[in-house]
């Protein structure tokens, strides 16, 4: 879900030209849930092996990412860690709603009302730890770097971000902007036509850059108040916020008194959840510098084994993403001289 900041940040469109060259840590769930929720059939159903086993995640990891890396992009994958406790009530909440899809996606298709079925299906879309591995597994035999965090995965990307060992954190959700990334790059996996919701219309998704310095500036707020906008607004440690508190009004009411306490304090109101922990969670979140981020060329006869002769997928269509790859690995390693990233 993540904080919904999407009114107060500086955004802007950017071309993949853009981006070139450009090493962006993305929160590995956040995409792997995308990729879960697109990538199906037209009945909502996923894309299965012959022994019933998902394949849909692990379809957008190879050609995403023989995409991004042929854009001259070079991402590195950040896997969330132990979430703190206070993220326990939104976990809670999100398996229910998980749960309750899937219900209504069976309903759905047992009565062929396969539009209804297929919106139902995406919001059922559920990881578990055998998809967590195979990704792993994945990604090491294409030898795109991951980064298991010891706690929230947008917190690694936004300290690796801040330590200058990538550019941007990656990911649909703001709150790595809160953790502190200098950037974040959103829309970066999901590029392309996406359809709106319950309605026969798509619209056209490019990546977005936006900027936590310009954002600050242009609010005229430090990255304490920001925080504090998001704990009234409403959090993954405090979902729902403030009752009748938005975006705006959040905003307003963090310049006039100056922080989430004094604007609560001066309209009467008490939370049922402490600003102050949820803060310095923001602030100070646990992260790990025992990571490393080099790229390889792909195990080529690795990567055809796993997913062809265990997954079966299309032998032509994964040796040309290879091909792409492995083609766009060297071209970049000649012209910006990235030998040292490589192993």
């Amino acid at each position: 879900m993540g904080v919904q900041l999407g009114d107060l940040v500086a955004a802007r469109e950017v071309g993949f030209e853009e981006l070139a060259g450009r090493r962006i840590a993305i929160d590995a769930f956040n995409t792997l849930y995308q990729f879960l929720s697109i990538i199906r059939q037209p009945t909502g159903e996923p894309l299965r092996d012959s022994s019933g086993r998902i394949t849909s995640h692990l379809s957008g990891l190879l050609y995403r990412n023989a995409n991004l890396i042929e854009l001259g992009i070079l991402p590195v994958y950040v896997f969330d860690g132990e979430p703190p406790k206070l993220k326990s009530r939104v976990i809670e909440e999100r398996n229910q709603l998980r749960e309750r899809a899937r219900e209504e996606w069976e309903r759905a298709l047992r009565e062929e009302r396969y539009e209804e079925a297929w919106s139902k299906a995406v919001q059922s879309a559920k990881l578990s730890d055998e998809m967590l591995a195979d990704s792993r597994r994945l990604l090491s035999l294409l030898g795109i770097p991951y980064v298991d965090a010891p706690a929230e995965g947008e917190a690694q990307a936004a300290h690796m971000a801040k330590k200058g060992d990538v550019f941007a954190a990656g990911s649909q959700d703001y709150d790595s902007l809160l953790f502190g990334s200098p950037r974040l790059v959103r829309n970066l996996t999901i590029t392309g036509k996406r359809k709106l919701p319950r309605r026969k219309v798509y619209v056209e998704v490019r990546p977005e850059l936006i900027s936590l310095e310009e954002t600050l500036r242009r609010l005229e707020v430090t990255r304490e108040q920001l925080i504090d906008i998001a704990i009234l607004i409403g959090t993954d440690y405090n979902p729902g916020g403030v009752e009748g508190i938005g975006p705006k009004r959040a905003y307003a009411l963090v310049k006039e008194h100056g922080s989430a306490e004094k604007a609560l304090e001066a309209k009467g109101v008490e939370a049922d959840f402490d600003v102050a922990e949820i803060r310095e969670l923001f602030l100070h979140h646990r992260v790990t510098d025992d990571y490393t981020v080099e790229w390889k060329l792909p195990d080529r006869d690795g990567v055809i084994s796993f997913l062809c002769g265990e997954r079966d997928f299309s032998r032509e269509r994964v040796e040309k993403a290879l091909e792409k790859m492995e083609k766009a690995l060297k071209v970049t390693r000649a012209q910006r001289s990235l030998d040292a990233w490589f192993g």
